[in-house]
């Protein structure tokens, strides 16, 4: 097994610490890592005796934030600072300064990401454990169903700060949107997206207290780290609404005949499916790929569930006996059955760029 301690950067964004912070440092310095960089996120004038004490030591380095920026900023201060001034580092270790982290665990992490150097390190903890606090057991259930159900991420600690990333991986992490808490949550989406893989080691779950130290605000950060599922909730209805208006007014302005029902759904697909692709790649996946290639797919996808939804609608049609507003309900039902496989196939197919 390779040196990790010589060879990798422990990274430790930091805001107002207290005893436990200079407690980390100690342990890291004591198991032998010579590459320790601290960030200062703009800590009161009352706490930087702590990153002074530890700067102290010859493996540390302190970059300072004149004014809070956020801990996703703080990292990819660190990140970029590797980048710049470490050309031997084979790459970042992200831990917190509350002693969540155990030297051990870290040093695990460290040597897996040299023996995985194409993957990222997560450490793990678990939440079952009684030691656990609810804030922080239910928080991470919370986000870690919706990663699954919503972005097909499967992960056991989706709020871990214990991560082992390579250093080829650092430089697209520089360019992650987020600069709070939700910048952890679009790591994990970016390496979905980029199909950066991951393993997850466990690690030792610890909690002093109720986790006081802690500055995870439940509300407003979980809101942060739901933006990318918002903005395609909010993309599928408005689509969902221009689809259904189209289809209306199709079915009312067109001649009654047997193929009305499926010409009225092709004009109404035809405007929303445009219009929900531009918004998809720009907005939801962010994609920067081909536009024509994920164009081609978007409509090979959006061609055969078109024609199954017409299909269904006018089997159920039937039922409608003329009513236009009655056939638009029972076409909201069937796009809503197939919305499902539709967002799951664009996530995994239409816009994955690798």
């Amino acid at each position: 097994m390779e040196n990790a301690q010589t060879q990798v950067t422990v990274v430790l964004p930091s805001l107002d610490p207290d005893e436990k912070f200079l407690a980390v440092v100690d342990g890291l310095t004591s198991a032998g890592f010579e590459d320790i960089l601290i960030v200062n996120d703009g800590s009161s004038p009352e706490r930087l005796h702590y990153f002074e004490r530890a700067a102290e030591n010859a493996a540390v380095t302190v970059l300072t934030h004149e004014r809070n920026r956020g801990k996703g900023r703080a990292l990819k201060t660190a990140f970029e600072y590797i980048l710049q001034n470490r050309p031997g580092s084979r790459g970042a270790v992200t831990i917190d300064g509350d002693g969540q982290h155990l030297t051990a665990d870290i040093l695990t992490c460290a040597e897996e990401m040299l023996a995985q150097d194409d993957k990222v390190i997560l450490g793990c903890r678990d939440f079952d454990a009684p030691n656990v606090p609810p804030k922080s057991r239910s928080g991470n259930k919370f986000t870690r169903r919706l990663l699954l159900l919503g972005c097909g991420l499967r992960l056991s600690d989706t709020q871990t700060g214990l991560r082992a990333i390579p250093r080829q991986f650092l430089s697209p992490f520089c360019g992650i949107r987020g600069e709070r808490f939700e910048y952890e949550t679009n790591m994990l989406l970016e390496m979905k997206r980029r199909s950066i893989g991951f393993s997850e080691v466990k690690i030792q779950t610890v909690y002093d207290g109720k986790n006081e130290g802690t500055h995870f605000r439940p509300i407003v950060d979980s809101l942060k780290i739901l933006r990318l599922i918002l903005v395609f909730m909010a993309s599928s209805l408005s689509s969902c609404a221009l689809d259904l208006g189209v289809f209306y007014l199709a079915l009312r302005l067109l001649p009654h005949g047997k193929l009305t029902i499926l010409a009225a759904t092709a004009m109404a697909r035809a405007v929303s499916s445009f219009y929900n692709f531009n918004m998809n790649k720009k907005l939801v996946f962010a994609s920067g790929g081909s536009y024509r290639r994920a164009l081609l797919r978007y409509y090979c996808l959006c061609l055969p569930q078109m024609l199954v939804s017409a299909l269904l609608v006018t089997l159920l049609g039937r039922l409608a006996a003329g009513s236009a507003l009655l056939a638009t309900a029972l076409k909201f039902c069937v796009d809503t059955v197939l919305f499902c496989a539709s967002f799951v196939i664009q996530r995994e197919w239409v816009f994955r760029e690798k």
